[in-house]
């Protein structure tokens, strides 16, 4: 027995060996075609069609790795794509294809590696409830995969099955990427990869703990019963590593209205995503914290009206000391909103963001946070790409003024899963180029906004 296990412990320290392995190629590969590049611009090919070359070819490399590590590999490229409307548009083309594929697929586990698992976790009676297994899974992310299914009571069921060595693959592939953040970086011009990683080390518990999830969506469940808009799932079994919940049919996920949507869909999703996002804190105490697009599934009306969002995927949830988002947050941003930008200091400075003795202009504040102030100060605003990037160019360009107020920043603990949060929603809005109320939404969900000035 004891062979048996250090035989396994030495395959499970092989396999970590060779997913960093192949994370650690990333930039040395990036470094190669770079090289290669200079060298045919040396031979007389125009510089930028080769740095699209290399762009392109470097891009399917990062996201095909990243997609066939699953874990934190995938979880991570899930977090960049719904940025990629953040980055320079000649840097987001040859990427754009690639991080969407993230969106809504990753490969399947085999078949009977699931069925051991039902086995293990439901116990050898589990065909007695669960009926009827689809071989093939319907979905699969990160650090699990969904087939349907059908209960012994009839109902039709999304049966989550984890992947074996989830847990090992997700710690590892994360502290490959702690440490490859510095020299991927360059790829991702304007956005700092290093944060990233550490939020999700933050909460790689939380991702795996499938009935601690089961709970927050429950909670989702219950509230969201009889929404007319929006539709979240009921949980029916969950165990250590499966997860079973009513099926819900849909027609698609956001990655899909993004691609190929007409304006009214976009318009009218993004309108749902964007109430459903600041409506869940004040209705259920969490935020539900994982925005990218395949979380969320569009439902057609049955009499070609407007249709639902379906939301799933609860594993990511920032529970809320005050169950519901932080007043703070509204009063300032409705200040910011007001272009007072002495009185949003003052703001900042009383709820710990700036610093007592730290010396800042608050033009720079303002402008530095404009991306979460100007979308509230028009009845109806238009997210789209061009202005998310024209915003993050600037606040990131180091010859603006601005540039080095993140540095005198303080982000307190509890704001940083919010504040990742609401950056990737107005990703995924800029993603759609949707228009919508964000204002109405903002007085009506975001504690503090509302309020008259004192």
């Amino acid at each position: 027995m004891a062979g048996d296990r250090d035989e396994g412990g030495r395959d499970l320290t092989r396999k970590a060996a060779a997913r960093t392995a192949r994370l650690a190629a990333l930039p040395v590969t990036y470094a190669g075609r770079r090289a290669v590049g200079f060298g045919k611009r040396l031979g007389g090919r125009p510089a930028e069609a080769v740095m699209t070359e290399v762009q392109q070819r470097t891009a399917e490399q990062i996201f095909r790795t990243l997609g066939q590590l699953k874990g934190g590999a995938m979880k991570m490229g899930q977090m960049l794509s719904v940025l990629e409307a953040a980055l320079p548009e000649e840097a987001a083309a040859p990427y754009r294809d690639e991080l969407t594929k993230l969106q809504d697929a990753a490969p399947p586990m085999a078949t009977r590696t699931v069925k051991d698992i039902l086995a293990r976790e439901l116990g050898a009676d589990w065909q007695e409830r669960l009926t009827w297994l689809d071989g093939g899974p319907s979905a699969a992310a990160s650090i699990g995969q969904v087939h349907k299914g059908r209960w012994h009571d009839g109902r039709e069921v999304a049966v989550k099955v984890q992947y074996p060595d989830a847990a090992t693959n997700l710690r590892a592939d994360l502290k490959a990427l702690a440490r490859l953040a510095k020299s991927v970086g360059p790829l991702f011009p304007g956005m700092e990869l290093g944060p990233l990683v550490a939020e999700l080390q933050e909460r790689s518990s939380d991702e795996l703990d499938y009935p601690l999830e089961a709970e927050a969506q429950r909670v989702f469940a219950e509230e969201f019963r009889d929404d007319p808009e929006i539709v979240v799932p009921d949980v029916v079994e969950v165990s250590e590593t499966v997860l079973i919940t009513e099926w819900m049919d849909s027609a698609h996920s956001l990655a899909r209205t993004i691609a190929e949507g007409t304006t009214e869909e976009r318009d009218h999703y993004g309108e749902l995503f964007s109430r459903f996002l600041f409506s869940g804190p004040s209705r259920t105490g969490m935020l539900h914290a994982d925005p990218h697009p395949g979380n969320y599934r569009v439902i057609p009306a049955e009499d070609g009206g407007p249709g639902r969002l379906g939301v799933l995927d609860y594993g990511a949830v920032a529970r809320l000391p005050d169950r519901e988002l932080p007043s703070a947050m509204g009063r300032l941003i409705r200040i910011g909103g007001e272009q007072d930008d002495e009185a949003l200091l003052r703001g900042l400075r009383e709820e710990n963001f700036v610093r007592d003795k730290v010396d800042v202009d608050p033009a720079q504040v303002l402008e530095y946070l404009s991306p979460f102030i100007v979308p509230t100060m028009e009845e109806r605003f238009r997210f789209s790409r061009a202005w998310m990037r024209e915003v993050f160019q600037r606040i990131n360009d180091p010859r603006n003024p601005a540039f080095n107020v993140a540095l005198k920043l303080n982000l307190p603990p509890s704001y940083l899963l919010i504040h990742r949060t609401w950056l990737g929603g107005i990703g995924v809005l800029c993603q759609l180029e949707a228009e919508a109320p964000f204002r109405a939404i903002l007085e009506e969900w975001l504690p503090g906004f509302a309020d008259e000035p004192a």
